[in-house]
């Protein structure tokens, strides 16, 4: 974000919580910071606001905005502070908090309005384009964060240089809106949530075939690369955690159950089950590179408030692997994954960037492996050619990781596959190999996902195709419509041919005009959709509607069964 974007978002901010204070004196302020394309202010007052209220506000704010009004810094003492804010108890936290850090007490003055803030906001309001912003939505919001405080509420707001901009940003959010997961998902019938499991989908067949698919490429690809495939426990007792340092680095996220009167833990990690696999037998510098992969199933205890369909769960399916290997053979392990992983996101059309993420603040282990693991790493990336931004500080605690980035349809940026080279774990679980010398040594882990997660994966896909799915992920990939009674005889076997051919068939012979069918089919988002009538039954050739197209294709049942499959098998 340019700095000069960064003040106006901020100064419509301060606009918005003047106006608010104009329309509903009774109001409280809370905090108003600017986030990623625009802005907001929470806010205590007796009435909720209604989406009447947003027009009334953001024209208040136009107006005050068309003043020309300067915003002025001017700092105050601690006792200055409280007496000026001893009506606004959120304000009050906040300086309490400013006079613990040692840290200035600055407020801004825009009008007759002022409030507690650093800045930095624009010199006056001219330099806010009045037509390039816009009021979007209201929102419960904890104040800070904590479901303990009070519920306050919320208006985000959107700011850009130019009306073009804002315009364009609404439009994707219309087309979001009608790709959203959650509501394809259950138009669909892919997945449902229930308050039964909260942050677990349930999945529902045709969402569990999409699943499946996915599956059956993955192992595809792993099989191909010499992957073992493998499958660790969902509960073990508190002290594998503790070995490998999730207890004392990650306690937060983990449920802990007791049992027999010990504490157990839902795995929120495959890798350290990993280990025991790798441990069940004396290993060799020969046996390596070991490559273990497990379609795991994990648990990890997000807090309710930041659970959002599938992109935010807590039960998560992950697919992992983790490399067993020599130092010597991490480049070339690395440069492994590069290749497995890049053709994988061109079948779904994902254009890849690629991140390295050093070690963080909290870590365990020697700097000095760290730095080597940073460098192996870097020296990976430079010799595939593939140009990367570095993340300080955004290393997993055990170890620096390659972070792959890609972007959807819509230009949107996800973080999925990660690289992790970690030397921790190993030592910490005691794992070694023989080498050569009959001397015992101590390998290195590569972690590695693809995915990331299915459930989150699957929300991005199908966001990235809207719904309508290649025919290869497609859970109906034909359906078979009748004209009348007299076809359905006819429309069964062709329905069961395209079964035994491995053709996700689906036959409506429902007494319903085929308007309505052809509509419905439409909606269900199926690649192929067959009319069958008395010119069907006569030619013995079949008149194919493609999705989304009106046109009519005219192909004999070998043509059109040879073309399909052709499609799944290709993953066009």
């Amino acid at each position: 974000m340019d700095k000069q974007l960064h003040k106006i978002r901020h100064s419509l901010s301060h606009l918005m919580a003047s106006a608010v204070l104009q329309l509903f004196p009774d109001a409280k302020l809370a905090i108003g910071p600017v986030i990623a394309n625009g802005f907001y202010y929470d806010f205590d007052l007796p009435r909720p606001f209604t989406p009447q209220d947003l027009p009334r506000i953001e024209k208040r704010m136009k107006k005050l905005a068309s003043q020309n009004i300067a915003f002025k810094k001017n700092e105050k003492d601690y006792s200055e502070a409280i007496a000026f804010s001893k009506k606004d108890p959120y304000k009050l936290e906040l300086i309490q908090e400013l006079k613990k850090e040692k840290a200035p007490i600055t407020y801004f003055q825009s009008g007759k309005f002022i409030d507690l803030c650093s800045g930095p906001h624009v010199a006056t309001t001219k330099e806010i384009p009045a037509d390039a912003f816009k009021l979007t939505k209201t929102a419960g919001a904890y104040w800070r964060g904590d479901e303990k405080n009070t519920m306050l509420q919320r208006i985000y707001g959107v700011a850009f240089n130019t009306k073009k901009e804002l315009d364009d940003y609404l439009k994707l959010q219309e087309e979001l809106k009608k790709r959203d997961h959650r509501k394809l998902g259950k138009e669909l019938e892919l997945f449902a949530f229930h308050e039964v499991a909260p942050g677990a989908p349930f999945w529902l067949p045709k969402g569990m075939i999409i699943i499946k698919e996915l599956e059956k490429y993955w192992r595809k690809i792993h099989d191909q690369n010499e992957y073992l495939e493998t499958s660790t426990p969902i509960l073990n007792k508190k002290t594998l955690w503790e070995k490998s340092g999730h207890w004392q680095h990650y306690a937060e996220d983990i449920f802990r159950l007791k049992v027999d009167d010990q504490e157990y833990a839902l795995k929120p990690m495959n890798c350290p089950g990993s280990t025991y696999i790798y441990s069940s037998k004396l290993r060799s510098y020969k046996d390596l590179p070991l490559r273990l992969s497990e379609i795991g199933r994990l648990h990890r205890n997000e807090l309710s408030g930041a659970l959002g369909g599938l992109f935010r769960v807590r039960q998560i399916t992950m697919d992992d692997a983790h490399i067993y290997c020599r130092p010597d053979q991490i480049e070339q392990e690395i440069t492994g994954v590069i290749k497995l992983i890049k053709p994988f996101y061109k079948i779904f059309n994902f254009q890849p960037s690629f991140a390295l993420s050093t070690r963080p603040k909290k870590y365990i282990g020697e700097i000095k492996k760290w730095d080597y693991a940073e460098k192996a790493l870097a020296q990976a990336l430079t010799k595939n050619k593939i140009s990367y931004k570095v993340n300080e500080g955004d290393g997993a605690f055990y170890g620096p990781k390659i972070d792959i980035i890609i972007k959807d349809s819509l230009s949107r940026a996800w973080q999925l596959a990660t690289i992790q080279l970690d030397f921790q774990i190993p030592e910490r679980f005691e794992l070694s190999y023989t080498d050569q010398h009959g001397s015992k040594q101590t390998p290195v882990i590569i972690h590695r996902a693809v995915f990331g997660s299915f459930e989150r994966f699957m929300g991005i896909l199908i966001e990235h195709y809207a719904g309508s799915f290649p025919v290869w992920l497609s859970p109906t990939q034909v359906k078979i419509m009748t004209v009348g009674k007299a076809h359905v005889t006819y429309a069964k076997k062709l329905h069961q041919q395209f079964l035994n051919e491995g053709i996700r068939s689906e036959l409506d012979d429902a007494n319903d005009t085929v308007g309505y069918k052809i509509r419905l089919a439409e909606k269900q988002k199926i690649p192929y959709m067959l009319v069958i009538g008395d010119k069907e039954m006569k030619s013995k050739s079949l008149n194919i509607r493609l999705r989304g197209q009106k046109d009519i294709k005219k192909m004999t049942q070998v043509s059109f069964i040879k073309q399909v499959l052709k499609e799944i098998e290709d993953k066009k």
